[in-house]
């Protein structure tokens, strides 16, 4: 099991290169967050409940995992820290809680940032790379930009297997958006 949230940092470094059409600003953004999916999600519908605790546990469980050693493969007080971390804020444990970050990624990586609606991840990954090609970067930045999202673009994306998962990112997209930031 991976500590890095790597499902909402692909969605949310869309979100966030979208907004920032600050030439190399954007570029960082993308260079450094942008990952691409490592496997098929476990897709489970989620619950008020799931999300709301969720977004609860960032603080704690963002705290954890930066302080952990860096690797692949967290330690096992890592792992108890983050266990305890979910389960005080009602999931079972990590495990629990990384699936429904999973889950609420699947839906952030399909929402526009600027409409706040769900139009798919290809449509979202079309405009980013609307986005890079207007900004000002060397035409080897905008490139690698470019390449990376066509790639993604060529990788076919999970459809939602359930619709009521859109609606309640939706719902708390912001809480989501402000709770998922990276810190400044």
């Amino acid at each position: 099991m991976r500590i890095a949230h790597h499902h909402l940092v692909t969605a949310f470094s869309l979100v966030l290169t979208a907004a920032l059409t600050l030439g190399a600003s954007s570029r960082n953004v993308v260079a450094e967050t942008a990952t691409p999916p490592e496997e098929n999600v476990k897709q489970i519908a989620l619950t008020e409940a799931q999300v709301g605790n969720f977004i609860a546990a960032q603080k704690d469980i963002n705290a954890i995992i930066a302080a952990a050693p860096q690797g692949d493969q967290p330690d096992p007080k890592t792992m108890e820290q983050l266990d305890a971390a979910a389960k005080k804020y009602q999931f079972a444990d990590y495990a629990e809680f990384d699936a429904v970050e999973e889950n609420i990624g699947l839906v952030m990586s399909g929402i526009d940032p600027d409409t706040k609606k769900y139009v798919g991840p290809d449509a979202v990954i079309k405009k980013e790379i609307t986005v890079i090609d207007s900004e000002k970067l060397p035409d080897s930045d905008k490139k690698e930009q470019v390449d990376e999202l066509q790639s993604e673009l060529n990788s076919p994306a999970d459809p939602i297997q359930f619709p009521g998962n859109i609606d309640l990112v939706l719902k708390n997209f912001d809480k989501l958006n402000a709770a998922m930031a990276p810190p400044q």
